[in-house]
């Protein structure tokens, strides 16, 4: 079975998994705001020294690979062309919002809505700005039937899906839509964030069928371009006497 070392920093959490096919040897998490640079090397080198292992002995390295936090997916995915670079292992993208499904249908309250209704839609959504998510929708099984995209929501979001189908919102995206969609239809689902921990399924699936990336060329999927903010004591500085 592969052994294959997953690393998630698409979101505000930063996290690494080791897994040897379908199974988790070890985690590593934190929910630190903006320790990404700080901690992903950190959890990298734990895991492996806990488990005895190189770089050059792991089957793959497999990273989130968007939409996300632009920041966050520089450094996970800078870090994973390293590690894959340098070891010569191959390298699995994995889509941001594929890993929340993973994770959303193993979730026991997601699990009771779907045993209801099979047909019932997932869609998970990665904050943006405002009231702007990054999302799409998936089939009970997992499988995505709509393009990922950012949405700005409002009171009509979704509406003709809700009016044939239940829909499950969840991710760190789904709070602030709670009070805007409010159709009878629509379920939402707390405390389902991006981990790399719900990679593993979908990292041992790219490799079995040896679906890689070119190390040179991979780039995050962004979706949408960077803007750079000015702090505010920059564009109003205090006066000075």
């Amino acid at each position: 079975m592969p052994v294959i070392l997953n690393l998630d920093t698409s979101t505000q959490v930063c996290s690494v998994a080791l897994s040897s096919g379908t199974s988790l040897l070890g985690k590593r998490a934190s929910h630190d705001e903006k320790s990404h640079s700080r901690l992903l090397a950190v959890f990298i080198r734990e895991l492996l020294e806990e488990n005895d292992l190189k770089t050059g002995e792991l089957d793959a390295i497999a990273v989130s690979s968007g939409p996300g936090s632009y920041t966050g997916l520089r450094i996970g995915v800078s870090t994973a062309k390293g590690l894959a670079y340098g070891s010569g292992r191959p390298l699995i993208g994995i889509g941001t919002l594929d890993l929340l499904v993973s994770g959303g249908i193993q979730h026991k309250e997601i699990i009771k809505i779907l045993v209801r209704d099979d047909s019932s839609l997932l869609c998970p959504m990665i904050d943006a700005r405002r009231m702007e998510v990054y999302t799409a929708l998936y089939t009970a099984s997992g499988s995505r039937i709509e393009n990922v995209s950012a949405k700005i929501i409002d009171e009509n979001s979704f509406i003709e899906k809700l009016d044939s189908a239940p829909i499950v919102f969840f991710g760190n995206g789904a709070d602030k839509c709670r009070e805007m969609i409010t159709h009878p239809n629509a379920y939402f689902v707390e405390k389902i964030e991006a981990s790399a921990e719900f990679m593993i399924p979908l990292s041992n699936n790219s490799w079995q069928q040896k679906k890689f990336e070119d190390v040179a060329y991979f780039e995050p999927f962004y979706l949408k371009d960077f803007i750079a903010t000015i702090p505010k004591n920059k564009i109003f500085p205090d006066k000075q006497n």
